[in-house]
């Protein structure tokens, strides 16, 4: 998903590599060097940390600027700045010198921003993740807890596969200290009808032991500064520093920002903050809208069987118009069978999303009735059940996505304005799962941390991503999953292959 993830990796940059985690995974990372090569993300290769200066202050306040200072000097300590026109607005380019000791501001709690503050933190930068979830970090790793029957639902990210040596060693970190597991249960594609074929040989899929937002919290909890929720509304450059605010309240000074979220709220933020080339590059990306519906069942979904396989605990759905998947959360994660409860995931097409989209934050009641009734509907065809016998569930909640998924790409792990001092993550900029929102995030935190090192007397040679083209990205309305392909689609991968 749609909704770091929903969502997944781009299948044309990072080549699967095969990878085996637990146990196999650690001896091939050991000898990554020889294996197959992948390409390199700007600035990961051979980490430097960067030295602090003891005598910095560690605070991440700064003076907010004021109409009376304002007039004196627009950007850069020197009192200096140099302010070229691009576009819509005027490109700030800072001249103060990178201070020894920098700190960096992190808008976004998702995947891609808090690995982008770790690895900043591997690297002896400090930083501040901005995050304006309710009800926990995460961004699209979301999970819904409903009390005080215990359901439990992933109703963003439902799982991720693994293709690149950098992002297993993450995952398998994460198994070492229990925050994920492997998911075991059968998957495949369910075609109208009740017709379910399951993927053949699917690499191994991962999932958060206790659902997606609890790997998300306990990633922010390593993380020394952390505010949510939060929602920065202006980002402005003065003395040399980018001030945060909410709305009016200052979140303090940085010397650099990362954006590390999208749609409309980052359109917002950009479109006066002096980075017109940023902004730019933002408001190229088109989104999918994806409708999310949660529902509890008493008794068990009829699912169909094949080949005397157990029941499926996800399906792919084909051929539904307001269906493209379905997962059995309480099978999943076994924390709601024992109440005796159903709990499933369901989520639309893309195409029935766009056609039925309204304001997220205030879904009209004619259109959320309209959809729960096309939507369980379409689980009812899906099962190839007579119209009408689909049990009716005793928990339902209507969620939209209207920023789910990226439709297009341009292929870069990271964006950096360095005159600008400012960068963009996510999993947009290398695809569409977990796996590209990190990959993107220890992109930009190590290019980040190589132009503090260097002292940013030459910007232009960390420019990047800055005037990239888009193109368009295919796969699961629900995101890209490495190496999960079906048999068709593995056939027209080797096509191509072929072919080139």
């Amino acid at each position: 998903m749609a909704a770091s993830s929903l969502f997944i990796c781009t299948p044309f940059l990072l080549r699967p590599l095969s990878l085996k985690l637990r146990p196999a995974i650690k001896p091939a990372l050991s000898s990554a060097s020889s294996g197959p090569s992948t390409p390199a993300l700007c600035g990961i290769s051979q980490p430097k940390p960067i030295k602090k200066n003891p005598h910095r202050s560690g605070s991440m306040d700064g003076q907010r600027p004021s109409s009376r200072n304002r007039k004196k000097s627009s950007y850069g300590t020197s009192r200096r700045s140099i302010l070229k026109k691009s576009f819509s607005q005027e490109q700030v380019a800072f001249t103060a010198p990178v201070p020894d000791d920098p700190i960096v501001a992190i808008i976004g709690g998702g995947m891609a921003g808090l690995i982008c503050a770790q690895s900043l933190e591997k690297r002896g930068v400090r930083s501040a993740v901005f995050d304006t979830g309710m009800h926990g970090f995460g961004g699209r790793m979301g999970t819904r807890i409903i009390e005080p029957q215990g359901l439990v639902f992933d109703h963003a990210a439902q799982f991720f596969s693994v293709s690149d040596p950098r992002f297993a060693e993450l995952v398998n970190g994460w198994l070492d200290t229990g925050l994920v597991r492997e998911w075991p249960g059968l998957i495949g594609e369910l075609e109208a009808g009740g017709h379910f074929t399951p993927l053949p040989s699917p690499p191994p899929r991962y999932i958060g032991v206790h659902g997606m937002r609890p790997l998300a919290d306990s990633l922010a909890q390593t993380l020394p500064n952390v505010v949510r929720p939060c929602w920065i509304s202006k980002l402005e450059p003065f003395n040399g520093r980018w001030h945060l605010s909410e709305n009016g309240k200052n979140r303090g000074g940085f010397d650099a920002i990362v954006i590390a979220h999208n749609g409309k709220c980052a359109n917002r933020l950009l479109a006066s903050s002096g980075l017109p080339l940023i902004a730019r590059q933002m408001k190229r990306l088109e989104l999918s809208s994806i409708w999310a519906l949660l529902a509890a069942f008493d008794d068990p979904l009829p699912i169909p069987g094949s080949r005397g396989a157990p029941p499926f605990e996800g399906a792919f759905v084909k051929g539904v118009d307001s269906l493209s998947w379905m997962a059995n959360n309480s099978a999943k994660l076994s924390r709601s069978e024992s109440n005796g409860t159903h709990c499933w995931t369901f989520f639309s097409t893309s195409a029935y999303g766009k056609r039925n989209k309204v304001p997220q934050e205030n879904i009209p009641t004619v259109t959320a009735e309209k959809v729960k009734a096309d939507m369980l509907g379409g689980v009812q065809s899906a099962l190839g059940l007579p119209e009408g016998s689909l049990q009716k569930p005793f928990y339902i909640r209507l969620q939209l996505w209207g920023a789910a998924l990226p439709m297009n790409s341009p292929n870069v792990p990271c964006i950096f304005d360095p005159r600008g001092r400012a960068g963009i993550c996510g999993d947009w900029l290398l695809g569409s799962s977990m796996e590209s929102a990190a990959l993107s995030g220890m992109a930009l935190a190590n290019h980040i941390a190589d132009y503090f090192q260097s002292g940013g007397a030459q910007p232009d040679e960390f420019a990047i991503g800055l005037h990239n083209d888009f193109q368009p990205l295919s796969g699961h309305d629900i995101g890209q999953f490495p190496g999960l392909e079906s048999e068709k689609q593995t056939e027209d991968i080797r096509d191509r292959e072929l072919v080139t």
